[in-house]
């Protein structure tokens, strides 16, 4: 295992069993994710490898900024993402940001199939209204990142 696949899978794994417990996302964690990243890059590629992690972690960051303007995702999220973009560098950005969307679609969808078949046991109908559906987004993020990282042969 790479020191860039130890970091993703450590920051990813952190990241979602607090998202899912606690329903946040501890700014350390995307900010050890950022540091580790842009030192591991850097160790491993130079100066380059230092200026694809800073950019991936503002293209992190940006991408995910406009979800969380629109409401559709919380602060923890964009900032997981721009550093798990930090460990990834700006060239598996992209593709971990393809693999996010569709887990991330592919969760929500879930959830909310889970909620329709548990509302159908719920007594009465103003239960049913009253109940906020949370969908956590770091393991989405997380296997995204992950999945980019897997060599392609």
């Amino acid at each position: 295992m790479t020191a860039q696949v130890g970091i993703a899978v450590a920051v990813g794994l952190v990241a979602t069993v607090e998202d899912i417990a606690r329903r946040r996302i501890s700014n350390w964690v995307p900010l050890a994710g950022l540091a580790s990243g842009v030192v591991c890059q850097w160790m491993a590629r130079g100066w380059r490898g230092g200026l694809s992690s800073m950019l991936g972690a503002m293209a992190g960051f940006s991408i995910f900024l406009i979800f969380y303007l629109l409401g559709g995702m919380g602060g923890g999220d964009v900032k997981l993402m721009a550093g798990l973009g930090a460990v990834l560098g700006i060239e598996r950005l992209g593709e971990a940001a393809l693999w996010t969307a569709g887990l991330g679609g592919l969760l929500a969808a879930v959830v909310l199939a889970a909620d329709y078949l548990l509302g159908l046991f719920r007594k009465t109908r103003a239960d049913r209204a009253q109940r906020r559906i949370f969908i956590p987004y770091a393991p989405a993020i997380a296997l995204g990142a992950w999945l980019s990282l897997v060599p392609k042969s």
